[in-house]
């Protein structure tokens, strides 16, 4: 019986890979076959994720890439292709979140770089990367997105504008180019222990109060978002486009 959960060969460029949910992916990906691009601003970052999936046997490269920067972005895209060939796979988790507090606060300068990396930045790649897909009969997109996007906020408001926009983006991809065969989904996760999300999970008392009112009682893990990228990616949601799959211990039904 063939697993549809089987990413054997297929090229899968994952921004934002060189920790958290995005490293955790790369190296799930690589476990089940992927040759995976591992990509984040700096490559003594990069690297040493790459090294580890290598020697446990899998296939990496490191191609770095800053992707407010539409040049490095079309980079990162041309290079997959040089070294590796076109991307099957496209995971879309690089992000930033430069401020918290309220929207009344908010600059433009903050909005404008909080919407281009988190929204502009995964059309760029998405229009890059997607073409090629469907001459080659198909492939998948995985965007990152949160929960922030669905829940009202009044600390990360543009973070959440950008996540709610990603779901947008994610309908309208699918749409265009489920004709093609290409599948375009997204992953809303809840508050995972990542060193992108410290400042909302260090205060022990915030985390407190969150974990009494979590259904499962606890915050997540990254390697718990990397399978349903996985699962998202592979033949076993072949039926799956548009669709957004909320990972959050229960926080968005309590």
């Amino acid at each position: 019986m063939v697993n549809p959960l089987d990413l054997t060969d297929k090229v899968a460029i994952i921004t934002g890979s060189s920790r958290g949910i995005g490293r955790a992916i790369a190296e799930l990906f690589a476990q089940l076959g992927a040759r995976v691009v591992v990509s984040s601003r700096k490559p003594e970052a990069c690297e040493p994720v790459a090294a580890g999936i290598r020697e446990s046997g899998g296939e990496a490269i490191t191609i770095p890439c800053n992707i407010t920067r539409k040049d490095e972005v079309e980079a990162l895209v041309s290079e997959t292709e040089r070294q590796l060939g076109p991307a099957d796979v496209l995971v879309c988790n690089a992000a930033v979140n430069p401020v918290y507090g309220p929207l009344s606060q908010l600059t433009d300068e903050a909005f404008d770089k909080i919407m281009g990396a988190n929204v502009k930045s995964n059309l760029w790649l998405s229009n890059l990367t997607i073409p090629s897909m469907a001459e080659r009969g198909g492939g998948a997109v995985v965007i990152i997105s949160s929960i922030a996007g669905i829940r009202g906020t009044d600390r990360i408001g543009a973070y959440g504008i950008s996540k709610s926009a990603d779901f947008a983006l994610a309908r309208n991809l699918a749409v265009e180019w489920g004709p093609r065969n290409v599948r375009v989904n997204c992953v809303a996760p809840g508050l995972i222990k990542t060193d992108f999300a410290r400042a909302l999970w260090e205060d022990e008392e915030a985390l407190a109060h969150r974990n009494r009112t979590t259904p499962l009682r606890r915050i997540g893990r990254p390697e718990e978002i990397a399978p349903i990228a996985a699962f998202l990616a592979s033949d076993a949601a072949s039926f799956i486009t548009g669709q957004t799959i909320v990972a959050d211990g229960g926080v968005t039904i309590a």
